[in-house]
């Protein structure tokens, strides 16, 4: 099932068009409408349009032949834009030194073809495909051996940490095992109990030696005094003099 849609006499330079209508070229319906949607041009709206219009018709002949088309599967087959008349409306533009410009005002023509077939093959890959295909054949005629995808590649680093990492657990399963085994109840409480007396005994002893210790006498803080009583008559005498 194929539709098409023509938009003519758009303003704007059909060069500019052909900026937006080729990134819908070869899309499927749904990618080239949310293409258009975030490009920040002005001919993408009137293009947006057109390809609505293309896929209404598409609908529309799908009922009259009674062919059941999904909107979905279709997709942009042909797409591309003509050079419109000016309408003889010229200007002129003023220009640097003197100059003057004819201004011109360009008009388009957008055609949009739509179809629901399935895509076929580019002729780069169907010739590429068939040289494959004769080359493979000579080497086998030769006696010599085809390469297969896959086959001869090393293994992936990620099967080998992999492995690296089991092995490794296991290690430390068998060496933790046998002492879980040989620590019974009874010892961890012995540990438990000894480690609270040796806390303990700690805690006594800083008290005690908070005890021991003697606070500064009032003459052990003023050491400095005689010094400072010194200068003070220094000072006097300076003073008086």
């Amino acid at each position: 099932m194929e539709a098409i849609a023509k938009t003519k006499y758009l303003k704007g330079s059909p060069r500019k068009a052909r900026l937006v209508i080729d990134l819908i070229r070869g899309r499927n319906v749904s990618q080239a409408l949310s293409i258009l949607k975030f490009t920040d041009k002005r001919a993408a709206d009137p293009i947006a349009k057109t390809l609505r219009s293309a896929i209404a018709n598409a609908t529309h002949l799908a009922e009259q032949q009674n062919i059941a088309i999904d909107p979905d599967d279709l997709w942009v087959k042909t797409c591309f834009v003509d050079m419109g008349p000016t309408k003889n409306r010229r200007r002129m533009r003023p220009a640097p030194q003197g100059r003057a410009y004819r201004e011109q005002r360009h008009y388009c023509h957008i055609t949009i073809q739509l179809t629901s077939d399935n895509k076929a093959e580019d002729e780069k890959t169907k010739k590429y495909a068939e040289a494959k295909v004769k080359r493979d054949a000579a080497k086998v005629a030769a006696g010599g051996t085809v390469k297969t995808k896959g086959a001869g590649k090393p293994a992936k680093k990620t099967d080998t940490l992999k492995e690296t990492k089991t092995t490794k657990a296991e290690k430390a399963e068998e060496i933790e095992t046998p002492m879980v085994e040989a620590a019974p109840a009874e010892v961890a409480k012995t540990t438990r109990a000894e480690t609270v007396a040796a806390v303990d005994a700690k805690n006594e002893s800083e008290v005690a030696d908070a005890k021991d210790a003697t606070s500064q006498t009032p003459d052990e803080k003023n050491e400095t005094k005689p010094a400072d009583d010194k200068q003070q008559d220094i000072n006097e005498e300076l003073e008086r003099q």
